[in-house]
């Protein structure tokens, strides 16, 4: 798998490590952080998003997913999703009460340069499940190791 994603011009590491996995063209995602919750009920992805482009950059809309619920509440990572292909379970974003994703929100425009904190919540899968597959639209789906 790690051939694969250096072939899509993306790196591999395990969660303890941060990781790179292009978005768009000059963008690139980070992932710096895989936590679970000290209750194991949710799990914290962190990372940053930077733009190493010239000009600036339009955050994809696609990053949002499609589900209505989340859609309705403007630009997010709400698209993402970790896929536990072993049990064949699709883990979505967290949403608050108002259907609001827990994910980093209000992402339009990245300045040339420019780097920002993101952050998405997920179900924690079981506490046996060790890998997942990390998906964002957009991006090149990547293997998570996942802390005990």
């Amino acid at each position: 798998m790690e051939d694969r994603l250096k072939e899509l011009g993306a790196s591999y590491s395990i969660a303890e490590k941060p990781f790179d996995i292009h978005v768009v063209e000059d963008g690139r995602l980070t992932i710096t952080e895989v936590r679970r919750s000290s209750s194991q009920t949710f799990l914290t992805v962190r990372g940053t998003l930077r733009n190493e482009g010239s000009e600036t950059a339009v955050v994809p809309a696609q990053l949002r997913g499609n589900e209505l619920e989340i859609v309705r509440n403007g630009p997010s990572l709400g698209g993402a999703t970790l896929v536990d292909t072993a049990e064949r379970k699709v883990y979505y974003v967290l949403r608050d009460t108002d259907g609001r994703p827990l994910t980093t929100t209000g992402l339009s425009l990245l300045k040339a340069g420019e780097t920002v904190p993101v952050y998405m919540q997920f179900p924690a899968p079981p506490q046996g499940t060790a890998d997942v597959e990390f998906r964002l639209p957009t991006f090149v789906p990547v293997p998570l190791r996942l802390p005990t």
